[in-house]
């Protein structure tokens, strides 16, 4: 216990006598710490605007075209699959989900979104946080998603015109606003819902397609009785409705184009990250111990061993790194007030835990090389004696 005591206040002692230079050392710790923080806050939020929507589905399974590669564009279903696919046993529910993309014109800069066709009351429908879900049929209106609030102070009751090109001509509709739901951007985009024939009727439509009024989802959303029982109901599925193949929630969000390749980048950019930290950390500690040999070999001569000399160097360690670390986290979060919601940054409290604690084993790490040199000392040579 004593020896934890001296080493814990040879530790500071030395921290408190050079404050400028543990403080500078602190403060690139501080940087390093804001930039893997918002790596992976900007990681989760580009996650989120590909994923968010898919990965909120009240739903086990997703039904896709025959051969489409669970790609959600590249899948076009015929219109009795969903009817076929409620008659198979141990299906709770199924929801058409039709995709597309559009821009709201009625703002003062025009707005894209993703504009989904869906069912009210199934799966692929999100629940109403505010207003009442969209009636069926061509009724024009439409349920927002909260980023199109946040973005344009659209609130339920207005109208907004949407821009659709139909052929080589580009048209406008205008949708009532009649309800609000949370959390479902889609392909990096915030959300409308549309009923599913006025999502036909509304949809950005080739020339060719401008004589079908015949909604085709392009994927169907699967609630299952059991949701324990995802792999026997695939197959049970894919035996009784043809033409279809059917992917788990998470393999539909690791088929979404682009978004593996980017959680890599952003994971790749954080571990280097946090390797530029342990070399940093690392060199400024091993200058500190051969800056301080004279010191070391006088504390081994009167008596101190190894494990106090080597304890007192982590210390000093794990006391600067939390320093720069609580220092980063606070900017992270100042810093974050400020940024406006078009940016895609979220704080995810388990991704952002786990940075910190990576962060404040660096400190240790880097300077592993430092603590062993410093145990390794001998107090002869140290001072020039032997």
């Amino acid at each position: 216990m004593k020896s934890i005591y001296l080493a814990t206040y040879l530790a500071l002692k030395e921290v408190f006598r050079n404050k400028g230079r543990f403080f500078l050392v602190a403060l690139v710790i501080a940087l390093i710490t804001l930039l893997v923080l918002f790596i992976a806050a900007l990681g989760e939020g580009l996650g989120n605007g590909n994923r968010q929507y898919i990965a909120n589905l009240d739903a086990q399974l997703v039904v896709f075209l025959e051969k489409s590669d669970y790609i959600i564009s590249s899948s076009r279903l015929e219109t009795n699959t969903a009817r076929s696919i409620r008659r198979v046993d141990g299906v709770a529910d199924a929801g058409a989900i039709y995709t597309s993309s559009t821009e709201i014109v009625s703002l003062d800069e025009p707005l894209k979104v993703s504009m989904l066709g869906a069912e009210p009351g199934r799966p692929g429908m999100p629940p109403i946080l505010q207003g009442r879900e969209f009636r069926t049929g061509e009724a024009r209106e439409t349920v927002i998603d909260r980023n199109v609030a946040l973005r344009t102070n659209i609130r339920v009751g207005d109208t907004i015109k949407i821009r659709s090109t139909q052929g080589t001509k580009d048209e406008f509709f205008e949708l009532e606003v009649v309800g609000l739901v949370d959390g479902q951007s889609y392909f990096f985009q915030p959300t409308i819902f549309v009923p599913a024939a006025t999502w036909e009727k509304i949809r950005p439509q080739s020339e060719s397609e401008l004589n079908s009024d015949t909604p085709y989802p392009n994927i169907i959303a699967v609630k299952l009785q059991d949701p324990t029982q995802i792999e026997a109901m695939s197959a049970l599925l894919m035996e009784r409705v043809p033409n279809i193949e059917v992917a788990d929630i998470q393999t539909t969000i690791n088929n979404i184009p682009g978004y593996s390749a980017q959680q890599g980048t952003v994971q790749t950019q954080a571990v280097f990250t946090l390797l530029i930290g342990i070399l940093v950390i690392g060199g400024f500690f091993q200058i500190q111990i051969l800056q301080k040999v004279p010191q070391i070999g006088v504390l081994k001569a009167i008596g101190s061993a190894n494990g106090m000399v080597g304890l007192s160097a982590v210390i000093q360690i794990i006391v600067v790194t939390a320093l720069g670390v609580g220092i980063g986290g606070g900017l992270t979060y100042l810093f974050s007030l400020g940024f406006p919601p078009t940016i895609p940054l979220v704080f995810n409290g388990v991704n952002s835990l786990v940075a910190v604690i990576l962060l404040l084993l660096i400190g240790p790490i880097g300077g592993m090389v430092s603590i062993i040199y410093a145990v390794r000392i001998e107090p002869l040579k140290a001072l020039r004696l032997g």
